[in-house]
């Protein structure tokens, strides 16, 4: 047995003190009653809890998910300035979050998953998990420019990136390029801030691969999927 608002800060929630604030406000129902004590003592494997009519995470049957995230799209769960948020488009009963970031002018494959082993060994940093993106860029081109993409960058905030694969995988006469990135530490912003440093201006960004999963073809802008057993598993090694 264990009190309820322990259970909640160990389902992630929030911690024990805002989770007894919680229940105190009465968002939270056991069994489909609202329970207003915070240390009313329960088997958690025995009943159903809800926060604000959603089941509590832990509880929730694993479900992990591909978007096709549009620009103009915040990779979060909500906007205090009502911007447009992938919640928009992945509208199901378990509450999924966004596997890592993708900034909002920026498309491509989005994971969101509420299974917190998978979210943290895509997104934490000592597994290093490839992510694959393609860039088209605009600027006068040299090979300097490349060399310079593939070195360590200092970025702005004084963080100095590790040598980046980087390929040119077209070109036009009109100086601008079809790049490939492959990430295995993720900055914020990274691969503009990269493109900056090299005189070279993003005209798009899209990120086409996590690992070995690619973004599968048959999604277009908006559009989302499941991922099978097997995808999910491919996503561990």
């Amino acid at each position: 047995m264990e009190r309820l608002q322990n259970i909640l800060a160990h389902a992630g929630v929030a911690s024990r003190r805002k989770s007894a604030e919680i229940i105190a406000e009465g968002r939270v129902t056991v069994d489909g009653v609202v329970v207003v004590e915070p240390g009313l003592k329960l088997d958690p494997s025995a009943v159903s809890i809800k926060i604000d009519g959603r089941l509590l995470e832990s509880q929730e049957k694993k479900r992990t998910v591909v978007l096709y995230k549009p620009v103009g799209v915040l990779s979060t769960m909500s906007d205090p300035f009502g911007g447009k948020t992938v919640t928009s488009f992945v509208n199901v009963p378990e509450r999924l979050v966004p596997v890592g970031r993708l900034d909002k002018d920026s498309e491509g494959l989005l994971l969101m998953s509420n299974d917190g082993d998978l979210v943290n060994r895509l997104t934490h940093p000592r597994y290093e998990h490839r992510k694959t993106y393609i860039v088209k860029v605009a600027g006068r081109w040299s090979e300097d420019k490349l060399e310079l993409l593939r070195s360590p960058i200092t970025l702005d905030d004084g963080y100095t990136i590790r040598p980046v694969p980087v390929k040119v995988i077209r070109q036009w006469d009109n100086n601008t390029r079809l790049l490939e990135f492959v990430l295995t530490e993720g900055r914020k912003r990274q691969i503009r801030k990269m493109c900056n440093a090299a005189h070279l201006v993003v005209l798009s960004l899209k990120r086409v691969a996590v690992g070995s999963f690619f973004l599968p073809k048959d999604l277009a802008p908006g559009s989302w999927r499941d991922l099978s057993q097997d995808e999910i598993e491919k996503l561990f090694i």
